[in-house]
């Protein structure tokens, strides 16, 4: 057979069937067997004498019945899953007959299965045998093939017994050897087979009612046509190949050189029968005679059992029967064949390990693979294979093989022990194809990533990297080890293309900064990005980018500090420019960085102004670089928290021109608090008196000027200690005195004047603030005494205006000028002897004025003394002649004052409290009696303030002059003593 050529194994494990008694093992032996069929878990053996015998699975005869009362049975079908049984009898003198039995239907009376239906089979009333017999599953058809060529067909409800009705098919002169059914809910086929040709007709379906079709013009032996019931191929088998059929046509073949007897399924498995091969018959007459003549003949004439698999294209199985086989069946999970001479032979199929390692020691790797997928083996156990097989290869040096069985094992198998194997520099190709698929499966560690990227580097396969990393769907590699690779090997670009893709901003700038040193673009960057990654990106490099780009970077820090940060979108025209497929990922690797703000999906990026990379065709989109960017919608303003402007004072160390751009940008902007304002003007201020201190010239009075302009402010939140200690380390006298100008130290800002021996500061401050504060003129005075030089400095008209405020104010008693300028001998007489005569002529003609009112006082002091001597012991002459009161001539009765007023009794109304409790009346002149209440009420207040020590005291401090503060309280009584009570 041509089937020798395939690859032969033992599959199958053989061993003869041990049967389960004695009557049963005569049955079997007496060859009485004259049909087999299993089915529902039972083996059915028909006999020449019309009875039935039912074989368990203990191989024991379970049940036995007559099924026809003459003929042998020699056709017999079960319905799997039911009770029914089908029986053909032929005795060739009459028709066949069928019938059908229910098996779990006993009649009452003799336990027998009962028979739903009987029919003879017609065939044109001629007596020939049946060749072929089949049924569906349902029984709703049968066919029946006839030596002489005929084909009868039985439709009916044979299971019921409501008629049935038999029409002969086909006819034909050749014998039929084969019958099989196809069915599927449509369309029922017939394929029917003679000696010389294969045909097929419609039983059911579209087509009924035409006449057969021939298929093919080779028809079979008997028995040797079949049908896959898994797949409904049917499966004829010639001397030249092995033919599978589909209603539709010839399907897969393979060759057989050799007759065949016997064909049937078990399976996915064909099971072959051949009778012994005519090429041996001249040895088999010579071994004959030498080894004893007729009693070899069987030896020599044995059959060959194959067991074949027609997807593998493999021999599962092959040996030779002694006796020729009379019947294959399957039941029970095995393969039978039943052998002329009683025996049973039962074929289990090993597992499917076992014929793993039959295929693993004849190193059948490829066949393995085919045999577990044909068995559906999980993919974890068949990259076992696929390990083995590439392990397999790898030691027979085929290094590109192995690694693409390597690759399909690639989800249950040890990535380091692959790589171990290829880290040689010839296999680094290998390597990198393994490597690849490891992060095509996402199963690539971070170490995976850094191998691979290494090896792109060490191989300069700029193409591959770039492949690598802008490959599309999800994330594939550990990012930061790309990343990290990509910067440490020089490809910039690419690093920051897969920061930026994954959203990784603070790494895109870091590579523009540290490897790129693009500073420039590493600022337009961070202007497209949103507040708080931006804040964060700046503050990280602001020292570095104000080092190489102090304007664009101090603009930056303005718009954030200020709140009115807003991030750049770019507006990109395109334009189709021819690039050759093969150099285009080269051409793109060897681009500037400079295009990456615009190629790269940047935040707030317009999308739809930007196209889609091409993946075929020769044409790429490039980026007109002389496209401004645009910033977003006027309207459009960031919201984010203003960071306290204080943090960005470190940045601008070594940059104070741009720090004072700022820091004046923030005093402009509203949306600041006041400590952060206070913070600004301090640090302002200090900026000013830094350059002013670094400057020359123009530019020192310049920056000086700005620093003044900054305090002159009224409501200025520095404190003036910070601005005192900052002009002072500076040597900024002005920022000095106008602290103190606004904090009313006036006396100070003199003190620092003479303290630094400066006259016409001193005398400016002096003319300054003198009307505001007196006391400097007695400190002037000292001033420009206290040294020859100063005295020179000034000028004796200054000594002389001083002197004059002093004795115009009476800041100074002369005798304490006198002591000030004698404490030392820098003034001369001369000069102060204008001052002596005005000051003495001025106090003698106080003097003077002070006896003549010291006279007056007790001279006037003395009539009033005699007055009220005389009032108290001389008569009063009353000379008044009209009463005051009513202006009427006085008439009795009269009225007599001692202040000489004269009333009538009846003008003057006279109230009962004015008399005492001694009697007297104490009525008043109404005329004296207001300036009487005035004198008394001035007496009371007199006595009611000598007990306010508290106001004395008051006074005395406010008093400019303490002494005569103190005469005046003295002669209202404060000092008098208390009278004794």
């Amino acid at each position: 057979m041509a089937l020798l050529l395939w690859k032969a194994f033992d599959f199958f494990e053989v061993s003869q069937v041990r049967l389960g008694d004695d009557e049963t093992r005569s049955f079997f032996e007496n060859n009485e067997i004259s049909s087999v069929c299993s089915g529902s878990e039972s083996l059915f053996l028909g006999s020449d004498n019309g009875y039935v015998r039912i074989i368990g699975p203990s191989w024991k005869v379970v049940r036995s019945f007559q099924a026809h009362e003459s003929g042998r049975i020699t056709h017999m079908r079960q319905v799997e899953g039911t009770s029914l049984l089908v029986t053909v009898s032929e005795d060739l003198s009459n028709e066949p007959v069928l019938k059908v039995w229910a098996l779990d239907k006993p009649v009452k009376k003799t336990g027998l299965p009962t028979c739903l239906s009987t029919i003879n089979v017609s065939n044109g009333r001629k007596q020939f045998p049946i060749s072929a017999f089949t049924a569906l599953d349902d029984l709703s058809q049968l066919a029946v093939g006839f030596a002489n060529g005929a084909v009868t067909v039985i439709r009916g409800d044979l299971i019921h017994d409501r008629g049935t009705k038999q029409r002969v098919v086909y006819e034909s002169e050749e014998p039929i050897t084969g019958v099989e059914f196809v069915s599927d809910p449509k369309l029922t086929t017939l394929f029917v087979a003679t000696t010389s040709k294969l045909l097929k007709l419609v039983i059911t379906g579209s087509g009924r009612g035409q006449p057969p079709r021939t298929v093919e013009y080779s028809g079979c032996a008997a028995g040797c046509m079949t049908v896959n019931k898994k797949t409904g191929d049917i499966i004829v088998v010639r001397e030249d190949a092995v033919y599978y059929y589909t209603v539709e046509g010839r399907g897969l073949c393979f060759a057989n050189d050799g007759a065949t007897t016997l064909a049937s399924t078990f399976e996915d498995y064909v099971a072959l029968v051949a009778p012994p091969s005519s090429s041996k018959k001249g040895v088999s007459e010579n071994m004959r005679r030498r080894f004893g003549g007729a009693s070899t003949e069987t030896l020599f004439s044995a059959a060959t059992f194959t067991m074949i698999d027609p997807q593998l294209q493999i021999i599962a199985h092959s040996e030779t029967l002694i006796s020729p086989v009379q019947a294959l069946f399957q039941i029970w999970g095995d393969l039978f064949i039943l052998t002329q001479d009683g025996k049973i032979n039962r074929y289990h199929e090993k597992p499917l390990q076992q014929r793993l390692e039959l295929l693993y020691q004849r190193n059948l790797f490829p066949l393995s693979i085919s045999l577990a997928q044909k068995s559906g083996m999980d993919m974890q156990q068949q990259n076992v294979i696929y390990r083995r097989y590439g392990d397999h290869l790898y030691q027979k040096g085929d290094y590109d093989s192995a690694m693409a069985q390597y690759i399909k094992a690639i989800d249950s198998t040890e990535p380091s022990q692959v790589i171990r194997k290829f880290l040689d520099t010839q296999r680094i190709h290998n390597l990198i194809e393994y490597l690849e698929e490891l992060h095509e499966h996402h199963k690539a560690t971070a170490d995976h990533t850094t191998l691979l990227l290494n090896c792109y580097a060490k191989l300069k396969d700029v193409v591959k990297l770039e492949k690598f990393i802008r490959s599309e769907g999800d994330l594939k590699f550990d990012l930061e080890t790309a990343i990290t690779m990509c910067r440490q090997g020089g490809y910039f670009e690419q690093a920051a293309y897969l920061a930026t893709k994954h959203g990784e901003s603070d790494l895109v700038v870091d590579i523009l900064i540290e490897d790129s040193k693009r500073y420039a673009e590493a600022i337009d960057f961070i202007w497209h990005l949103d507040a708080e990654t931006a804040y964060s990106c700046l503050m990280k490099y602001a020292r570095v980018l104000l080092e190489h780009c102090p304007n664009s970077t101090a603009a930056l820090f303005i718009e954030y500090y200020t709140g009115k940060y807003k991030p750049r979108v770019h507006f990109i025209s395109v334009e189709a420019a021819p690039v050759s497929s093969g150099n285009r990922l080269a051409a793109g690797a060897a681009s500037a960085v400079h295009n990456l703000t615009s190629l790269l999906p940047l935040p707030y990026m317009s999308t739809s102004a930007v196209a889609s990379p091409p993946t075929q065709g020769d044409k790429q989109p490039t980026v007109d670089l002389d496209t401004p960017h645009a910033e977003q919608d006027d309207d459009f303003v960031a919201k984010y928290t203003l960071p306290p402007p204080r943090s960005a004072f470190s940045s601008f160390i070594d940059h104070p021109d741009e720090f004072i751009v700022f820091l004046e940008a923030c005093l402009k902007s509203d949306a600041l608090g006041e400590a952060d304002m206070a913070d600004i003007y301090t640090t302002l201020f200090e900026m000013y008196l830094h350059k002013a201190k670094n400057g020359k010239g123009t530019q020192k009075e310049e920056w000086e000027l700005k620093a003044k302009k900054l305090i002159e402010r009224h409501d200025l939140p520095i404190e003036n200690s910070n601005v005192l200690l900052l002009s002072h380390l500076s040597d900024f006298r002005d920022g000095t005195t106008l602290v103190k100008e606004q904090s009313g130290l006036l006396f100070d800002i003199f003190r620092s004047y003479t303290s630094a021996k400066d006259t016409p500061g001193t005398i400016k401050a002096l003319r300054k603030y003198g009307p505001q504060e007196p006391q400097l003129y007695p400190a002037a005075l000292a001033y420009f005494t206290s040294d020859p030089r100063i005295l020179d400095e000034a000028g004796p008209e200054e000594l002389a205006n001083v002197l004059k405020k002093i004795d115009a104010d009476g800041l100074m008693a002369p005798l304490q000028v006198i002591q000030t300028l004698g404490s030392n001998a820098v003034a001369t007489m001369g000069m102060i002897k204008p001052y002596l005569h005005e000051t003495i002529t001025r106090e003698r003609r106080e003097i003077a004025t002070n006896k003549r009112q010291v006279a007056s006082f007790r001279k006037e002091t003395e009539q009033k003394r005699v007055e009220i001597a005389e009032l108290g012991s001389k008569p009063a002459v009353f000379q008044a002649q009209r009463c005051p009161g009513c202006g009427a001539p006085l008439d009795l009765p009269v009225v007599h004052f001692l202040c000489k007023h004269s009333f009538h009794q009846r003008c003057l109304k006279v109230d009962s409290s004015a008399v005492d409790a001694d009697g007297n009346d104490k009525t008043e002149c109404p005329v004296c009696a207001p300036n009487n209440a005035a004198v008394k009420s001035m007496k009371r207040g007199q006595e009611e303030r000598a007990e306010r020590h508290d106001l004395f005291r008051d006074a005395l401090s406010k008093s400019d002059e303490r002494f005569k503060t103190v005469a005046q309280w003295f002669g209202q009584g404060v000092m008098g003593a208390r009278p004794l009570e």
